[in-house]
């Protein structure tokens, strides 16, 4: 088989309390605020018990820290649910915790956080409700609007998911985050994917399966400022696109075949001008547009071909997308409460 059959990890409102969560926080630099998100999850936690009885576990994955995050994350307590520490042994990026945190997730579904402090734990219990109650595999989170934003960040946002989508098969919803809740079967099918380059937003959509949105309005962050500056921005929407979508080529090859007809119906010109009316079009001015046109799109394509070649690069190099130099667990008091036995682990 070229394919691989997940059926057999379909989940029913039945069945679903005994598979689980698993709670992935990738958290860079979140030490100042860290003790009160575990605080509301927690909380969360002891909810969805109550609700569904579902257990749940949290994943935090420490993305090479500069500050006291990973000596806070260490001394968080296990109450409602188990908590395992994933601590990278340098910065790698936040695909690549995202990746880690669904590696080390031990439960059957697995939800993506933040941990800013931005993605409201109180939606979790939404989100939840449509893998249980409603049967979904997907529940993805959007912005409900960006009104709030720069004129010229909307456009940009706009026409990155434009081009992405482009000529794509499996559409990438706009103004959708790692915000999102997959189900077992789609976690399974997360964990086949081979390539080394992800976009995790690209990937959970491509996945298919059933899937829903839920629009919500993004918190404050609780402490700090968000270390995703222009550039940082540029650098993850030239990540996703060509390790997820072939549209930057095709739109060189458009850019292509549009110059070359520009430059034919501009020969044409001349030809009439030279023969009808005996004028011809003075030489220097002429020759330099068309120089530094025809020279600048070939820069730009092969730029484009650059980043493509160095995506093949990495992929040929099969390099491990992280390293974990620290990983403890501790499980939590609660089940130890239910079954009367204490649980407590740590590697």
């Amino acid at each position: 088989m070229l394919g691989t059959d997940v059926s057999d990890l379909t989940t029913t409102a039945a069945d679903a309390a005994s598979q689980g969560l698993s709670i992935v926080i990738p958290v860079y630099n979140e030490g100042a605020g860290l003790t009160a998100l575990h605080e509301r999850l927690n909380g969360l936690a002891r909810i969805l018990r109550q609700r569904f009885g579902l257990a749940c576990e949290l994943v935090y994955v420490d993305d090479g820290s500069r500050d006291n995050t990973l000596a806070i994350a260490r001394t968080l307590q296990a109450d409602a649910l188990d908590v395992q520490v994933v601590s990278l042994s340098r910065n790698f990026g936040k695909e690549a915790a995202l990746m880690a945190g669904l590696d080390h997730a031990r439960r059957g579904a697995v939800l993506f956080m933040d941990g800013d402090g931005q993605h409201p734990p109180a939606l979790v219990e939404q989100l939840v409700s449509h893998w249980i109650k409603d049967g979904y595999d997907v529940v993805y989170t959007a912005k409900a609007h960006r009104d709030n934003e720069p004129f010229l960040r909307r456009v940009a946002v706009h026409g990155f998911y434009s081009l992405i989508n482009w000529g794509a098969r499996q559409k990438i919803p706009e103004d959708a985050g790692d915000f999102r809740l997959l189900s077992p079967r789609a976690v399974a099918a997360l964990r086949q994917l081979p390539e080394r380059n992800r976009f995790f937003k690209g990937l959970a959509s491509w996945i298919g399966f059933r899937q829903i949105r839920v629009d919500y309005e993004p918190a404050a962050r609780a402490h700090g400022v968000t270390t995703f500056n222009l550039t940082s921005l540029l650098g993850l929407s030239i990540e996703g696109l060509t390790s997820f979508s072939v549209a930057p080529l095709r739109f060189a090859s458009l850019l292509g075949i549009l110059l070359a007809s520009a430059a034919f119906l501009f020969g044409l010109s001349i030809l009439w001008e030279t023969f009808v009316s005996g004028k011809s079009v003075p030489g220097y001015p002429s020759l330099m547009v068309g120089l530094m046109t025809i020279g600048g799109v070939q820069l730009i394509m092969i730029g484009i071909m650059g980043e493509y070649i160095g995506k093949i690069l990495s992929e040929l190099k099969a390099r491990p997308i992280y390293f974990v130099a620290e990983h403890s667990e501790k499980r939590a008091t609660l089940e130890a409460r239910s079954d009367g036995s204490e649980r407590t682990a740590a590697e």
